[in-house]
């Protein structure tokens, strides 16, 4: 049996097939799976084509994906976002759902941890924003991380999480948990779909709620996305200091505006002036990020919140494009 024949052998009793060498390479951090079998690779940071499967595989592989989890793809449930042991996140839609056929993907979080310094920018060009996202966690600032979809932000959320005093008790609230702290007291919660055989969802407003009756000192919500906002910005507000939470935007000025409008969604009776008061009185600043054109994940922006009562100034500037302004005026320790 020549070497390739023993590795497809291990991939096949492994599950994955012909996917298991794209799981062996420490450098992936994605795998694609397009039209039923066109397969796509992120690789350190660029996307290529890596082959294509044929038409049985595909199902094969979410099938042996699945069984262990306990979940399916079928017509009942035709979506799927699931966790595999290891931590990977993966998303399968069905076709017809997926028109040109079904389609899989396979987000290997925690293949390398990233650095804070990565975030930063070049050696030296980054120092400065090192010292303002250190000051943040340390001075316990409430926190926004936005960007657009895989931009790094649950990356840096783990990052910064991970700079908490070992003392401090947090909890962490994900819909697919990813988040992997490199401190001592973490308590991790995740929300859970309803099934068709009458199992409850588990919201992640459900868990924002059951966090505060677990003693957190800080809260980690892996996205705010819908009525578990208005728990969030409560809990910030109310004694939970430190706080942390991703949100997908595509500007900082953006991320504020896409927060008011969720608030305004779940609270239609607040006026839009109080929904902002309360933003600003919760939240002290956002970190946006961006993905740049050769594939790295920067930071580009920190903004803090002008205070409530602050008039028509949203925000001020501590750093852009990598440059240091101010420093923080907020903090809450």
């Amino acid at each position: 049996m020549t070497a390739d024949h023993a590795l497809a052998a291990i991939a096949n009793l492994a599950g994955l097939e012909p996917l298991q060498p794209l799981l062996l390479d420490p450098l992936i951090n994605e795998i694609m799976i397009n039209n039923g079998g066109d397969v796509w690779v992120e690789r350190d940071g660029s996307v290529a084509f890596a082959g294509r499967l044929s038409d049985d595989v595909t199902p094969r592989v979410i099938e042996r994906i699945l069984n262990p989890l306990g979940r399916r793809l079928d017509r009942l449930s035709p979506i799927v976002d699931a966790r595999l042991p290891d931590g990977s996140r993966v998303c399968a839609v069905l076709a017809p759902i997926a028109i040109d056929g079904t389609c899989l993907t396979l987000r290997r979080f925690g293949v390398r941890r990233r650095s804070l310094a990565e975030f930063a920018g070049p050696a030296g060009d980054g120092d400065g924003v090192i010292d303002v996202l250190h000051d943040i966690v340390d001075r316990r600032c409430n926190v926004l991380i936005s960007g657009a979809a895989s931009s790094g932000k649950t990356s840096l959320l783990n990052v910064l999480a991970s700079r908490v005093d070992p003392g401090q008790r947090v909890i962490t609230l994900e819909d697919t948990a990813e988040l992997q702290l490199d401190t001592a007291h973490v308590l991790r919660l995740e929300t859970r779909p309803a099934t068709a055989d009458g199992v409850p969802e588990i919201t992640m407003s459900d868990l924002v709620r059951t966090s505060l009756r677990l003693r957190p000192d800080r809260l980690i919500v892996g996205e705010i996305r819908g009525c578990e906002v208005i728990d969030m910005l409560q809990a910030m507000n109310t004694g939970h200091d430190g706080s942390m939470a991703t949100c997908h935007a595509n500007a900082p000025l953006d991320t504020l505006r896409r927060v008011e409008a969720l608030v305004v969604q779940h609270a239609p009776t607040w006026p839009i002036d109080a929904v902002r008061e309360h933003v600003r009185s919760c939240l002290d600043v956002v970190v946006h990020l961006a993905r740049t054109a050769d594939g790295q994940r920067r930071v580009t922006d920190i903004i803090e919140l002008a205070p409530p009562g602050a008039g028509d100034e949203i925000f001020r500037t501590l750093v852009a494009d990598q440059v240091v302004k101010h420093h923080l005026t907020r903090g809450r320790c």
